[in-house]
């Protein structure tokens, strides 16, 4: 069986097409690896949400920031934004049977030689505790009180690692990190301001991927979220958002003791858009 991680589709379905057609992928002997953020801002969510669901135990998609969005938005905690093109989902007669599926994705998985998020991990979360964190918040999304934690996950505080924390605050920090979280300082405090590439930063601030003694460094992590690092390999990390959205290319990488590249040039360009 092959392994192929995919970046950030964000509704492009067409060129997540052209990209399996590309790799030849096969449904019955392979397994595609998302990144998140299947769904919003290209013109087929509904159709990449449907598709990848289609597949059974042949993919395996972690939640992404835009994910999220959608799922707060039809839950009723989040109006939607300008730049949304969640319509169609959100009108679906199978709009509920998706939106149950997606709420129950995971925010981490792993086999034995790899990892995949969304965004990153605070510096002081190692292999065990990064398994830790992620159930805890998956148990509080997928559970009978998911309306209270939609309803709690916007903000940007809590922003730095503590064991004191508790309730919500702990919950909205966890998904922060394996969503949303690029910069941070030394210490590890996170910040949201900044999605630029690397140096255009305020210079206290780093890649999360690039902090001294980060206790995630054992880890082989494939992550996405970042579309202005474009493709990165390097610190055991592999960065495979490269742009789909915004004119850029689609990404696959083939998972070994070898990693492979492979990519598409894509057809949407939505540049012209605030990227968030």
């Amino acid at each position: 069986m092959s392994i192929y991680a995919i970046g950030d589709i964000q509704g492009c379905f067409d060129d997540l097409l052209r990209l399996l057609e590309h790799i030849k992928f096969d449904k019955k002997t392979d397994q595609l690896w998302f990144a998140g953020d299947l769904v919003n801002r290209g013109p087929k969510s509904l159709e990449t949400l449907r598709f990848v669901k289609s597949l059974g135990s042949s993919a395996v998609t972690v939640l992404g920031n835009h994910d999220l969005h959608l799922l707060a938005t039809a839950f009723k905690q989040r109006t939607p934004h300008k730049h949304d093109s969640l319509t169609a989902i959100l009108q679906a007669a199978d709009r509920d049977e998706l939106i149950t599926w997606l709420r129950h994705r995971p925010l981490f998985h792993y086999n034995d030689d790899f990892c995949l998020l969304h965004a990153g991990l605070p510096p002081q979360w190692d292999f065990a505790k990064t398994k830790e964190m992620a159930l805890k918040a998956e148990k509080v999304m997928q559970g009978h009180n998911h309306l209270d934690f939609f309803k709690a996950m916007y903000g940007d505080k809590p922003d730095k690692w503590s064991s004191d924390l508790t309730g919500m605050r702990k919950i909205r920090f966890i998904v922060n990190c394996f969503t949303r979280m690029r910069y941070c300082d030394k210490n590890g405090q996170l910040d949201f301001k900044y999605s630029c590439a690397i140096g255009g930063q305020p210079k206290h601030l780093m890649p999360w991927f690039t902090v001294p003694k980060r206790q995630s460094k054992d880890m082989q992590i494939i992550f996405g979220h970042w579309s202005t690092l474009g493709y990165y390999q390097g610190n055991n990390c592999f960065a495979i958002d490269t742009g789909c959205l915004w004119g850029g290319e689609l990404t696959a990488i083939k998972l070994g003791k070898k990693v492979k590249r492979m990519s598409i040039e894509c057809q949407q360009n939505l540049a012209n858009l605030k990227k968030s």
